[in-house]
C-alpha cells in the first residue's frame, strides 16, 4: 500500500533562457500565424497577425480590438507559448494580452501592402529583392 503514496519528486530541469530580438520574435509569430491558416484556424490566424505584438524584455504585449476577441486568443496562448519557447530557446517568454477598442487592424490587401508589411517585420527583404532583381 505504501508504493501508492510515493511522493513525486520534481527534477530541476535547466530550461533555456536565450536573448532573441523583436524581429526574431515577429518572424516566429508570423510562421505560427501562417501553420494555423494552413490548418484552416483563420479566426485563431486572423487575431495573431491583426497587429504586431511588442516584447518588452521577455514579455510580448499583443493588443487585440474587443474582450471576445481576447477570449478567443486566451484559448490559444498555451500553444502559441510553447511554441515560442521552442523556436526562440527562452522558456522565460510570457505573452501579455491588452484590449484596446482604438485598434487600428493593419491589414495587406495589395502585393504592394503585403511587401511593405514583411519588409517591417523583416528588412533584410529589401536587399534580396534589389539583389535577385526581383518585382512586387
Amino acid at each position: 500500500m505504501a508504493e501508492n503514496f510515493k511522493a513525486t519528486v520534481k527534477e530541476d530541469v535547466h530550461q533555456p533562457k536565450e536573448a532573441f530580438t523583436e524581429t526574431e520574435m515577429l518572424e516566429q509569430w508570423m510562421k505560427y500565424a501562417q501553420r494555423m491558416e494552413d490548418k484552416g484556424y483563420r479566426i485563431i490566424a486572423s487575431l495573431l497577425t491583426i497587429n504586431d505584438p511588442t516584447l518588452e524584455n521577455t514579455t510580448i504585449i499583443h493588443e487585440l480590438p474587443n474582450e471576445s476577441s481576447k477570449i478567443d486568443f486566451e484559448k490559444e496562448k498555451p500553444e502559441l507559448l510553447g511554441y515560442l519557447r521552442g523556436k526562440l530557446h527562452n522558456h522565460d517568454i510570457q505573452i501579455h494580452v491588452k484590449v484596446n477598442e482604438a485598434l487600428v487592424v493593419k491589414k495587406a490587401f495589395t502585393n504592394q501592402d503585403k511587401y511593405n508589411r514583411l519588409l517591417e517585420i523583416n528588412p533584410n527583404l529589401e536587399l534580396l529583392k534589389k539583389m535577385f532583381d526581383l518585382d512586387i
